[in-house]
């Protein structure tokens, strides 16, 4: 590498968009909110609070650990699934993702709101794959909800 290799930098939400790229099955949901981005993070990130308010097919989302900005949280959805997730929480980004589920959010400031992206879903085990259904339904319903709460 020398000096003129070129190099750029994601924002949370176009980096969100980079890793569902590689992802087949995965599809993400963006919006516009009309709210500052602190107002709309404290809400997406707190994991057992706000979060399971927004997204609402996590019944229960329980950090065990967490290590700077690496987390692993045990969860369970509405649907009667349970997964140990692991990953990265760091402002405007989530990452989080088990053998089976795959949750990912993020949050970046625009004007005087903030741009948002959610994808996720439930996993095929041993391939880089999502069951597509519902995913859109979710992440749409997530908007939703987080318009509501703010």
């Amino acid at each position: 590498m020398n000096e003129r290799w070129p190099t750029t930098d994601l924002d949370p939400v176009r980096r969100l968009h980079a890793l569902a790229a590689g992802i087949r099955g995965a599809a993400v949901t963006e919006a516009y909110v009309d709210a500052p981005f602190e107002r709309v993070w404290s809400l997406l990130g707190d994991l057992e609070g706000g979060f399971g308010q927004v997204v609402t097919d996590m019944e229960r989302l329980r950090v065990v650990s967490r290590q700077g900005e690496h987390v692993e949280a045990q969860v369970r959805s509405r649907y009667g699934m349970r997964a140990r997730l692991r990953g990265v929480q760091r402002p405007g980004w989530c990452w989080l993702q088990s053998r089976f589920l795959l949750i990912g959010v993020a949050a970046t400031p625009e004007g005087g709101g903030t741009r948002v992206a959610f994808t996720g879903g439930v996993r095929l085990p041993s391939r880089a794959a999502l069951i597509p259904v519902g995913v859109r339904r979710e992440g749409n319903r997530s908007v939703e909800n987080l318009r509501a709460l703010l």
